[in-house]
């Protein structure tokens, strides 16, 4: 899902939805200005950073995010966090939303006690989180889920977690249909989430 589909370039990765299946937590209109012009200019700079460079270009993007530095991991990790972002949504039409079922429910009620204070958690450091940002759902290497929250292009598998879920809250991702009112987005988040999509990447997790 994350590896380049050409040798020597990046690819702007095909949604797993329509554009406006996300409606209305998710506008068509915003899918097209934060995939389409926001997530696409990552690639595109990307690509163009690497460029002639072999070293780089035969990289993927989590070893770009584990060795590089400045702007050349601020567009490989926004690359690889919007991508991932776009796998952690499904319309609500389609079974989005709503509590999590098997492992990840298990995880998350031994965890927190409860889906609902494990949601508000998560909700606090997604609306609370200091200008852009991500806040993540993650497993340490001890099997041991937390929440957490990364500032501008910041990505777990720099600091060895595995995310399992991600909101995003950079301005972009809700500036159109929500203004500035943080909070109300990350409400509506919450009837998107692929909560098959978690349950795979915990499931990854306990494999490794």
């Amino acid at each position: 899902m994350f590896r380049s589909l050409a040798r020597l370039a990046h690819k702007l990765p095909v949604l797993p939805f329509k554009n406006d299946a996300l409606a209305p937590f998710m506008s068509a209109e915003t899918l097209q200005f934060h995939y389409g012009k926001h997530h696409n200019a990552y690639v595109t700079r990307l690509n163009q950073l690497i460029e002639g460079k072999p070293e780089l270009e035969k990289m993927s993007l989590e070893q770009l995010i584990k060795t590089q530095e400045g702007v050349l991991f601020n567009q490989a990790a926004q690359v690889w966090n919007h991508t991932f972002f776009w796998n952690c949504l499904k319309p609500k039409a389609l079974g989005g939303g709503g509590e999590p079922s098997g492992p990840v429910r298990d995880a998350i009620v031994k965890q927190w006690g409860s889906f609902d204070k494990f949601k508000d958690e998560f909700s606090g450091k997604a609306t609370g989180h200091f200008a852009s940002g991500w806040a993540w759902l993650v497993v340490d290497k001890q099997q041991t889920l937390k929440i957490v929250d990364t500032h501008d292009a910041g990505c777990p598998l720099r600091d060895g977690l595995t995310p399992l879920l991600t909101c995003d809250v950079w301005e972009h991702a809700y500036y159109v249909d929500y203004r500035n009112d943080r909070a109300k987005f990350v409400q509506g988040f919450w009837n998107l989430v692929n909560w098959d999509f978690v349950n795979e990447n915990l499931a990854k997790a306990k494999a490794h």
